[in-house]
């Protein structure tokens, strides 16, 4: 009986380690952080290395809906900003870039949750920016004891938070000094013969570091050169669009990302610690610059920055950190080797910049910065698994029937709900990342449909048509807009219609539209839900639902039903009530639910228990719909 219970238990630890082995290195590397760093950093003080973890968790969190990310990155963060705003142990007199990094948390903490607390303290470090010294042609100061010197590392310490917070306060004067911090780095820094930017640059010339004509250290560090790749990308994901100075963003990544290219190991996939000295005596591949290589060119990929073929470059470097630095131990739990625990110059006891300098510092497991840019790359390697499904295809989401305003922390009004950038629960943050998954572009539309905007959308989504009590001047579907949004699902076009329940929006015009479809929303109201009574708003979906192929347990609360005439049919019931309804329309699919559903509030993991799964239901939509685009169909066709 003993050796059968052995057996037994045997069996079930086998199948918790596949099981655990079936889980993406960014969660299982995510696991390892959240394991090792449960409170906060062993420093117990403000520092950079949060935030290069805390934007890996982020970007876990984004990927997964599980809201136990987002509340790792509160706990964190909450060990350090108090209830007026302030920060412990930060020191803005300092004026150390280093300490800007962790004010991106803050910002994504504000912009969930509203708490004026994050903002004060993400003012805080914006105040330091505008009092940080500088040297003569504008660059910042690295840090106050290093004056004159701008590194490579600073560019990613201040300059994606600069950018976020610019965009959010509009300010828009700050977009010409952001930029110009990278174009004067690769001014200074930049090698000609080999396209990679030095560690560090002294305008004065006198650190004994610093090469006595250029200023500039000795060698190209590669954990510097990966803080600067990172800092481009991240920056253009808030520059603004039409900004002349964008397009000099975007050129200087190209021409990095070929020196990136040219110094890959080939065999390995790897870079070296000192990057254009892979065969030198001790040079060996570090993990932290090859991760955030890695995540620079995933994602300038996946963004339209840098052509496909860098794809493979990110597949193979990622491919050889999994390969040569990635261990499991007894427990299961994932290890990075391979990480140098610091690199920098100047300082006491003096660091002179040299090869042998750069060799003689430790290669530990762990650090806190090669775990964070693993996740970041994990999480890039992941998103591009699919991104061909829909690449070069557009989801257009309106915004002018449905076109509420609030102010926002500046007092100007702008619109909100269900909007693609909002992080609170009334936006569509999730399902627009989900969308880009896919290689989906996600758009707005401002004004009323018509034949020729519509015509470069291949999905368009509708959502809780406003009535007066949301918005006095609201906009109601009239009958040139049904013939344009009819005649452009007939030719191709995936329609997602998510509407709410009586009281809430509006039904007359809209049904006015879905009857050319076969559909009607029943202007009632059920799954109404008391408190926390989570199950009486569930919904089970059959195992052989066309639409919902993972998601099996839904919340979806206070809907209004649907009755269905050919074309439509039901794809989903409960109660005897049609929940979901979906058309075919021509060459086009149409999909109808009584709820705006998959935005932030149910998806994003932080209010439902666990076993609802709408992320996965969102997750399931947004590949269904993507298959429902005509494969003839194309773009501005």
């Amino acid at each position: 009986m003993r050796k059968i219970i052995y057996i037994f238990l045997l069996l079930m630890i086998g199948i918790c380690a596949v099981q655990a082995q079936e889980k993406p290195l960014s969660q299982r590397m995510a696991a390892t952080a959240m394991t090792l760093w449960k409170d906060t950093l062993p420093s117990g003080k403000w520092t950079y290395d949060h935030g290069v973890i805390l934007k890996g968790i982020e970007g876990v969190w984004m990927q997964t809906g599980d809201g136990q990310y987002f509340k790792y990155i509160q706990h964190c963060m909450d060990q350090f900003v108090t209830a007026d705003g302030n920060i412990k142990t930060y020191k803005a007199e300092d004026y150390n870039l280093d300490n800007i990094l962790c004010g991106r948390n803050l910002l994504t903490l504000y912009k969930v949750t509203g708490s004026e607390k994050y903002y004060k303290a993400a003012t805080l470090l914006r105040r330091q920016l505008k009092e940080q010294p500088r040297v003569t042609e504008g660059g910042f100061w690295h840090k106050k004891r290093y004056p004159n010197q701008m590194w490579l590392d600073g560019l990613y310490m201040a300059e994606p938070f600069y950018t976020e917070y610019a965009a959010m306060v509009h300010d828009d004067a700050a977009f010409d000094d952001i930029a110009n911090q990278f174009i004067l780095m690769e001014k200074q820094a930049r090698d000609p013969k080999t396209g990679l930017l030095y560690h560090a640059w002294d305008q004065s010339h006198q650190e004994r570091w610093a090469d006595s004509k250029t200023g500039l250290s000795k060698n190209f560090w590669g954990r510097a050169d990966g803080w600067y790749a990172m800092a481009l990308v991240d920056v253009l994901d808030n520059f603004p669009a039409q900004h002349p100075k964008r397009a000099q963003l975007v050129a200087i990544l190209q021409r990095l990302a070929v020196a990136i290219k040219k110094y890959q190991d080939p065999q390995s996939g790897l870079w070296y610690q000192i990057l254009d000295k892979a065969s030198a005596k001790g040079n060996y591949p570090e993990a932290s610059v090859s991760s955030m290589f890695v995540y620079a060119l995933a994602k300038g990929v996946r963004k339209g920055y840098l052509p496909a073929a860098y794809l493979s470059i990110a597949q193979h470097g990622y491919k050889g950190i999994v390969s040569n630095m990635i261990e499991s131990d007894a427990n299961g739990q994932v290890n990075l080797n391979g990480t140098v625990s610091v690199g920098g110059l100047g300082g006491k006891p003096y660091r002179d910049g040299t090869y042998e300098y750069y060799l003689s510092e430790k290669v530990i497991p762990n650090d806190p910065k090669g775990v964070g840019a693993f996740i970041l790359a994990s999480v890039e390697v992941e998103r591009i698994t699919h991104v061909d499904t829909g690449k070069g295809k557009v989801v257009l989401l309106d915004s002018y029937f449905n076109n509420e305003h609030k102010t926002d922390v500046t007092g100007k009004v702008m619109p909100f709900h269900y909007k693609w950038d909002e992080l609170p629960n009334s936006g569509f943050s999730f399902m627009g990342h989900l969308f880009n998954n896919y290689g989906i572009s996600t758009q707005t539309l401002n004004e009323a449909p018509t034949a020729l905007n519509l015509k470069k959308a291949d999905i368009y989504i509708i959502v809780d048509p406003d009535i007066p009590k949301e918005n006095p001047d609201a906009k109601y579907i009239e009958t040139p807009h049904i013939k344009a949004i009819s005649e452009w699902v007939k030719a191709g076009g995936v329609l997602l219609i998510l509407n709410n329940d009586t009281g809430n929006a509006e039904f007359k015009h809209l049904n006015s539209l879905m009857a050319k479809f076969g559909i009607q929303f029943n202007e009632d109201s059920r799954n109404h839900v008391q408190g926390t009574q989570f199950e009486q708003a569930a919904i089970s979906i059959p195992t052989d639902n066309a639409i919902f192929k993972t998601a099996k347990k839904v919340y979806v609360k206070e809907i209004s039903t649907l009755k269905v005439t050919a074309p439509a049919k039901a794809s989903l019931t409960d109660k005897g009530d049609v929940i979901i309804a979906t058309a075919k329309y021509g060459k086009g699919t149409v999909f109808a639910v009584g709820d705006p559903w998959f935005y932030n509030e149910y998806v994003d993991g932080r209010k439902l228990p666990a076993e609802y799964q709408n992320y996965q239901a969102a997750t399931d939509l947004v590949q269904w719909a993507v298959k429902q685009i005509p494969v003839t169909k194309k773009n501005n066709e």
